[in-house]
């Protein structure tokens, strides 16, 4: 395996102009989708190789309930610098584990108790609680999903806002935004290097929906109206996977974009603008990411295999 075991750990780092020109340059249904999916990839792949170098540590440990052959030096040589980056990839793996479980276990609990917490009210697609705090999320799941506002926000609203705030809402629900944001929130935690990509979908996703909800209400200005109002006043959403109007994205920018003309519809830029030679180069990096890690998991397999008696 030698080097290329570690490629994967820091390839992430190709992924960053597009990150930042993604937002800017590309339509946010775009920019979402393939941002999401370079963060998936490269956090599987980093992963993955975190593994394998912890199975050389762990086979140096004593009292360790793996095959004594793993710990061979025929098997030590194929990880560079074993003794401390093995040891290292120990702590470092379960604390990705720990992290990311945690992560799941307060999405899914957060969700469980909005549901409950809208247990009584009639089952329709909008939840309107008699709250001074003004706030409003989509939620996901359970019978159906369900739109969250309340009292307090409808009110500062003007009735062509309101319409732009439901519309935006169930754009979220639509394109089921609530899974590129925990798709990219576990890709962070499991490799730092891919934070930018995170906060980059965190915005991308809020535009996503702000141009869905210019779409549908057919008034561009009014969507911006609605945002910026909501901003002033909304304390955001409970968990940073349940998409809200005001929040998370600067909202300034967002509102600006809004202001201006659509934005163009292009599954893919053009290698001639900068966005296209930094889309090109985190596609690279994702490839060169999943072929190293490939190649290390075949490797480790097939050394383990003869390093493993019969």
């Amino acid at each position: 395996m030698g080097v290329f075991v570690f490629l994967p750990l820091v390839l992430p780092l190709t992924a960053w102009p597009v990150a930042r020109l993604a937002e800017q340059r590309l339509h946010p249904r775009t920019a979402t989708g393939l941002l999401t999916a370079v963060a998936a990839v490269m956090a599987l792949c980093s992963t993955v190789c975190l593994a394998l170098v912890m199975v050389v540590g762990t086979a140096q440990l004593p009292g360790n309930p793996l095959p004594d052959g793993w710990s061979d030096p025929e098997v030590r040589a194929a990880v560079p610098y074993d003794e401390v980056v093995g040891k290292a990839a120990i702590p470092a793996l379960c604390a990705v584990v720990l992290v990311s479980a945690r992560a799941l276990w307060r999405h899914g609990r957060v969700r469980r108790r909005a549901h409950r917490a809208l247990a009584g009210l009639p089952g329709t697609g909008v939840a309107v609680l008699p709250d001074d705090v003004p706030y409003a999320y989509a939620l996901p799941g359970g019978r159906r999903d369900r739109v969250v506002v309340t009292t307090a926000l409808l009110d500062c609203l003007e009735p062509a806002e309101r319409r732009a705030l439901f519309a935006h809402e169930r754009a979220h629900l639509t394109a089921r935004h609530h899974r590129f944001l925990l798709a990219v929130r576990l890709a962070a935690l499991a490799n730092p290097f891919l934070r930018p990509l995170r906060t980059a979908v965190a915005y991308t996703a809020e535009r996503w929906a702000d141009e869905e909800a210019a779409k549908a209400v057919g008034d561009r200005r009014a969507v911006a109206t609605a945002i910026g109002k909501a901003a002033l006043v909304s304390r955001g959403t409970p968990v940073a996977t349940l998409a809200g109007l005001a929040a998370p994205g600067p909202v300034p920018r967002r509102v600006a974009a809004l202001l201006g003309p659509a934005p163009a519809v292009r599954t893919w830029p053009s290698v001639f603008t900068s966005v296209g030679l930094a889309a090109w180069a985190a596609a690279a990096g994702t490839a060169v990411s999943a072929m190293s890690s490939a190649n290390a998991a075949v490797t480790m397999f097939l050394i383990l295999r003869a390093a493993t008696p019969l």
